[in-house]
């Protein structure tokens, strides 16, 4: 005989046409057959998604860098609770790994450590190198990640009183290769124009903000299948980041606020060529963690239809990310809300229930 099975019943969404009516939980892991003999211990019923993805989030870290165990503890509890059971953590200098021992908190990708520019990022977050040691910081970071490294690509310049980019050419390309050398993919901040072509020429797979992409660069992306993850709640900080910046450095200021400003035609412009995006919150940096909801209505108002906004959080981005959805014997991660998020994607902010490998947690 069978015990301990979770049935779980309503309308079961393994991929945006393909609905079913039940699953069991047999083990922490997905089953469409009832097993023999088993008996409920527990049912939930509703509306069921995957897992939901954050592509862009940060567990480890806080405004100031760095952050204790009990501290990344909360950030890992706050986007579970929110339905976030499948992070990228695009970047982070916290050792994480404790994490993949709890199977009640959300499953991370690491990008291991950001690798900026001297003095170019912010304070404790990131290795800060120069173009010389790029290369043996890209590969350093490809081992110690899970398979994606993270650049920063452009930054303010306090000599140029804007924002600029970060590596030489050469220096990119060499990194990019030796960062799929080792098996691992590249992806890059950037608010404003000037790297975009430079990276994706030599190689990245992603950009993170992606404010900069123009007319000149979008088809680039397109030709090249460089997927972006926009942070629209990240980018509503903009005005309040240029207001600070007026006196010292106008010019970064105005060009703050032109990206903030284009923001939506930006990323719609980028979805209609084609390019993929993805949902990210850029979370644990001076956002608060469990905005995965807030993110994909930003996605929408922004243009991209809600069905896609909300698969860039649930089947595209498990695809796109390697990792499985509903599917036949894959770990037990879904969420379960009252109303069919398809129709509405607000039903996001109000999970009913939270399944962690195969468990009710919240």
């Amino acid at each position: 005989m069978t015990d301990d099975v979770l049935h779980v019943k309503g309308r079961v969404l393994v991929g945006p046409d393909d609905v079913r009516d039940e699953l069991w939980v047999v083990g922490g892991r997905i089953s469409y057959e009832r097993p023999p003999g088993a008996r409920d211990t527990t049912a939930v019923s509703g509306w069921v998604l995957p897992g939901l993805v954050d592509a862009h989030c940060h567990v480890g870290l806080d405004a100031h860098g760095p952050v204790d165990a009990g501290t990344a503890e909360r950030q890992a509890l706050t986007d579970r609770d929110a339905g976030t059971l499948l992070i990228r953590d695009a970047g982070s200098p916290s050792d994480t790994r404790w994490i993949d021992d709890r199977d009640d908190l959300p499953k991370i990708i690491r990008a291991g450590r950001h690798i900026a520019r001297t003095r170019r990022y912010i304070r404790n977050y990131a290795h800060e190198i120069e173009p010389a040691d790029l290369v043996e910081y890209v590969g350093r970071e490809a081992r110690r990640g899970d398979g994606w490294v993270k650049l920063v690509g452009d930054w303010i310049d306090r000599d140029a009183g804007d924002l600029t980019a970060c590596w030489p050419r050469a220096e990119v390309e060499a990194a990019i290769a030796e960062a799929h050398r080792l098996g691992a993919r590249v992806t890059a901040h950037c608010f404003a124009e000037d790297s975009l072509r430079d990276l994706v020429e030599a190689g990245i797979d992603c950009i993170e903000h992606a404010t900069g992409l123009t007319e000149d660069t979008i088809p680039l992306f397109a030709e090249r299948g460089v997927a972006i993850v926009p942070t629209l709640v990240n980018i509503a900080t903009f005005p309040k980041l240029a207001a600070g910046g007026d006196a010292k450095f106008p010019r970064w200021s105005a060009h703050m606020r032109r990206l903030h400003e284009r923001r939506y035609d930006t990323v719609r412009s980028a979805w209609d060529a084609g390019i993929p995006v993805y949902v990210g919150t850029d979370a644990g940096g001076s956002l608060p963690h469990g905005l995965v909801a807030d993110e994909v209505g930003e996605l929408v108002r922004a243009g991209i239809p809600p069905l896609d906004a909300l698969s860039a959080t649930a089947w595209a981005a498990r695809e796109w990310l390697g990792r499985p959805g509903l599917t036949e014997g894959a770990p037990a991660d879904l969420v379960v809300y009252a109303t069919d998020p398809r129709a509405d994607v607000r039903a996001l902010a109000q999970p009913l229930r939270v399944v962690v490998n195969g468990t009710v947690r919240a």
